[in-house]
């Protein structure tokens, strides 16, 4: 790995994360915002057909962001106040440090979707420009590019290498999980910043489909949503930056894998909810209709990157891709397909769904039971109201809507060959797990802080408590 090439990107992404922060963008939230903002940019160049040149210029530009940055520290003209170092940030830097070189030295694992996603980041990086017609190598061409830009780009500045790519994707990983933290309310109170950690462990045992020693984006996917709707929650009371927040991770999930539509939907639904129960309107129907048309203009607007993807693939590829989204295509198996056919599959992904023997199914009950003892001990032993019984209606409502999203792809758009044997439904299942278990515990959190003696957090201390047990019980 070239060092000064590395320290070169550190510094743009140093500048990138700074500057935002100076607009008032969550410290948590900073580094995966930071992140999509050049990936955005460099899909920009990439259409555009500048992508050689993209790829030094956004990462340039981030290093004069943190000259600027510097100058003004030094003058004293604008300066962010530390908002001090906690035990979970430096949980998360070794965490990342250590599964950085980790998989830094780890062979990169290949299988199906190898033929898009490490192969796509090569050609990126050899060619500069996205593929084109007569490149017949590249078989997933609906595939948006989101993270094999990113991932590029790093590549660009620190040398290819399977390790390289990895550390790349790792990146935006480690940025989304941080950005989870953002919703602490008390960053002095550990144990609630302990579970978020616990629960970054976990999903990684329920990764065990996905991994992260491939190019996959089914952990990429939850991991930014989730990153999303906690900046949609951090800036309830700033609902310009909750919008543009919510464009921006929006845009990024849509040009990340055509599933991401899945995710952008949850992101656009919890935004309209915060919208109408922050706004100071006072008849209700004027609160929908103003959240409504704010919401819808929102997310509306982070479907135009990738209907711009869209209309590229059919411009440039005569033939449809698999996976891709195509009303003939889905036409022509649906009438290949008889109902005696969809009933075996059906039957044979309910039979799926229903055992134990499946982790994703593990950890759909884990969520479940998680938050109704939670509900049990603050709303019937502690006497405090929480919401985590509506939390936990909305996630199940997401995980019937997600496979019944999963089942409708394997009829329409997976060979038959693959949908009886419901190849990668583990994998994909396990995106919505991850994510749920990821949204359940920070509303666990949330619960749990509102939950506490002194409501205040400015007043709390170590006598905040009820009494000498209820302190020890902490």
């Amino acid at each position: 790995m070239a060092l000064i090439g590395l320290i070169i990107f550190i510094i743009a992404q140093l500048g990138y994360a700074g500057s935002i922060r100076m607009v008032g963008v969550n410290k948590y939230m900073a580094w995966i915002t930071s992140m999509i903002i050049q990936t955005l940019l460099l899909y920009i160049m990439a259409m555009l057909n500048w992508l050689r040149f993209g790829l030094r210029a956004v990462v340039i530009l981030g290093c004069i962001l943190f000259l600027v940055r510097m100058v003004m520290a030094i003058f004293k003209i604008q300066k962010i106040p530390f908002e001090g170092f906690h035990y979970f940030d430096l949980w998360m830097i070794v965490i990342g440090l250590s599964l950085g070189t980790t998989l830094y030295s780890s062979p990169l694992l290949h299988y199906d979707n190898y033929s898009h996603w490490a192969l796509i980041v090569k050609y990126l990086l050899l060619q500069g420009h996205l593929p084109i017609a007569s490149d017949a190598i590249i078989s997933f061409t609906s595939y948006p590019p989101a993270t094999a830009l990113f991932i590029t780009q790093f590549l660009t500045w620190v040398g290819f290498s399977s390790g390289a790519m990895l550390v790349g994707q790792f990146l935006l990983i480690w940025a989304g999980l941080y950005a989870v933290f953002a919703v602490l309310r008390d960053y002095t109170r550990s144990t609630n910043a302990f579970i978020l950690c616990l629960t970054i462990s976990l999903i990684n045992v329920f990764n065990i489909a996905i991994r992260m020693n491939n190019l996959l984006v089914d952990f990429i996917l939850p991991v930014v949503a989730a990153a999303g709707i906690a900046g949609v929650y951090v800036y309830r009371h700033q609902p310009r930056l909750q919008c543009v927040t919510a464009f921006l991770f929006g845009s990024e999930l849509f040009l990340i894998k055509n599933s991401g539509t899945m995710y952008v939907v949850m992101i656009g639904f919890y935004l309209l909810y915060l919208l109408m129960k922050n706004s100071k309107e006072i008849k209700w129907f004027k609160r929908f209709g103003k959240s409504l048309g704010l919401t819808a203009l929102t997310m509306v607007g982070s479907y135009p990157s990738f209907f711009w993807w869209n209309q590229h693939v059919h411009a440039t590829f005569s033939t449809v891709s698999k996976h891709q989204i195509s009303t003939s295509a889905y036409k022509n198996q649906l009438a290949s397909e008889s109902s005696k056919v969809i009933m075996k599959i059906g039957n044979k992904f309910l039979h799926q769904i229903f055992s134990l023997d499946s982790l994703s199914t593990r950890g759909f009950l884990l969520v479940n039971l998680t938050l109704i003892i939670a509900w049990i001990v603050i709303r019937l032993y502690l006497k405090k109201p929480n919401n985590l019984l509506k939390v936990l209606l909305a996630l199940d409502a997401s995980f019937v809507a997600y496979y019944l999203s999963v089942f409708a792809m394997y009829i329409v758009s997976m060979p038959y060959s693959e949908a009886i044997n419901l190849e990668g439904s583990e994998r994909y299942l396990s995106s919505m797990v991850i994510l749920n278990m990821l949204l359940a515990t920070m509303a666990l959190v949330v619960a749990m802080d509102r939950a506490m003696y002194e409501p205040d957090v400015s007043k709390r201390g170590i006598r905040s408590f009820k009494n000498i047990i209820t302190k020890n019980t902490y």
